[in-house]
């Protein structure tokens, strides 16, 4: 995993739930047929309402029908991202979907920690209000190094929380590896 994200932006509301994320009649799907999997990434995002606080302006699919993955590469919401059930394939979902990165103002817990366990995407969190500013379909380019997020298309960045343990977590590809590369465990 590079040390620079880019890609498209797309923007959500506020308190985007897991059933929003990945509805519960898509978690029938194996998760060992690859065939299977990418329906994941087919209905990430399928559940979120019009725009009344959900989806974009202009109700802008997540991902097109007929596809499995998103030409979106970075999620940018509001607060309480992931709140709900404790649902693990919400971030799976969105990393079969093509996510690479989600930017919030705050998570719910239990979806952050899914996101860093599973080394699914990275949860950046920001001060900002930028899914007030950002639009769906800019272009956006994380520094992972440097915690800043530049929108390219707007031109101008802004600070994020740093990371700590978490970016080098979801690159070893979640806690047990880490832990494995890290010699923390037997």
């Amino acid at each position: 995993m590079e040390s620079i994200i880019e890609g498209r932006a797309y923007v959500l509301g506020k308190n985007i739930d897991t059933d929003q994320i990945i509805p519960a009649e898509h978690l029938v799907y194996s998760l060992s047929d690859p065939e299977e999997v990418k329906l994941y990434g087919k209905y990430a995002l399928s559940g979120v309402p019009p725009a009344e606080g959900g989806l974009p302006e202009g109700d802008i699919p997540f991902v097109e029908e007929g596809r499995f993955e998103s030409d979106y590469a970075i999620i940018v919401a509001g607060p309480n991202f992931g709140c709900g059930s404790s649902r693990e394939h919400a971030p799976f979902a969105l990393q079969t979907a093509g996510a690479k990165a989600i930017v919030a103002e705050s998570y719910a817990r239990i979806f952050y920690r899914n996101c860093v366990d599973g080394g699914f995407v990275i949860p950046y969190e920001t001060a900002e209000q930028l899914n007030r500013t950002v639009k769906t379909g800019d272009e956006l380019r994380i520094d992972i190094d440097r915690n800043t997020i530049t929108n390219r298309t707007r031109m101008t960045t802004y600070e994020l929380k740093p990371l700590g343990d978490v970016f080098d977590i979801v690159k070893a590809g979640g806690i047990f590896a880490y832990a494995r590369q890290e010699n923390l465990m037997a």
